[in-house]
C-alpha cells in the first residue's frame, strides 16, 4: 500500500508542475488541477482514484494546442498510473 501511495504522491507532484506551467494552455491546466483532486480524494480506493485520474487525463492527451513537452509529461504521467493495480 506504501508503494502506491508513494506513486500517487508523484503523481500529484508531476500535476502540480503542469499546473504552474504558464506555456501549457489553460484547459489543460485546470483538467490537471481537476485530477489532482482525484488522486487527493483518500475516500475512494487507490485503484479507483487511478483510473478516474487516467480516463480524466486521456480526454486531453490529444488537445493539438498541447506543447510536445507537455504531452510527454502527461503521457509520463499515465504510464505511472497505469502501474497501480485496480486491487
Amino acid at each position: 500500500m506504501a508503494a502506491q501511495d508513494e506513486r500517487i504522491g508523484t503523481c500529484i507532484q508531476m500535476l502540480q508542475h503542469i499546473m504552474e506551467d504558464s506555456s501549457i494552455p489553460r484547459n489543460i491546466r485546470r483538467v490537471a488541477d481537476e485530477t489532482r483532486g482525484v488522486l487527493l480524494d483518500s475516500t475512494k480506493s487507490v485503484g479507483l482514484r487511478a483510473a478516474t485520474s487516467i480516463s480524466m487525463i486521456d480526454e486531453i492527451s490529444n488537445d493539438p494546442n498541447m506543447p510536445v513537452h507537455a504531452r510527454t509529461r502527461i503521457w509520463e504521467l499515465v504510464s505511472r498510473l497505469e502501474s497501480i493495480p485496480l486491487e
